[in-house]
């Protein structure tokens, strides 16, 4: 990748055609600065970049659960936990709204609101 020397924009190939040849030299689109330096065959040097990702692996212990569901304060009947699941499922018609769904992050037990 070359920048303009003048303005520093991203230089981009332009296909400039002359009597006998098209030949593919470097152009700045802001201040028009055009690279005279290509080749004669009118190749501009072009790199080829290999990506290879690693895999990345992510091991998760019993121990080491991840919490992805979103949590609301409310007191479990149960056990008195502080802290619950939440999630809302459409569980009636389209005009009603939605059940709203309480799990205890201790005990699992369950409560539903209808909203």
């Amino acid at each position: 990748m070359d920048f303009c020397p003048q303005c520093g924009t991203r230089l981009i190939p332009k296909k400039v055609k002359s009597a006998s040849q098209a030949m593919l030299i470097l152009a700045c689109k802001k201040c028009s600065y055009k690279n005279k330096e290509s080749t004669g065959n009118g190749k501009l040097g072009v790199k080829t970049i290999v990506h290879n990702p690693k895999p990345m692996l992510a091991v998760i212990d019993k121990e080491q659960q991840l919490d992805v569901e979103p949590t609301a304060q409310m007191t479990c009947e149960r056990c008195g936990n502080t802290k619950a699941y939440v999630w809302q499922v459409q569980t009636r018609g389209a005009d009603k709204s939605s059940t709203q769904f309480l799990r205890c992050t201790l005990c699992g037990y369950t409560v539903r609101e209808c909203t």
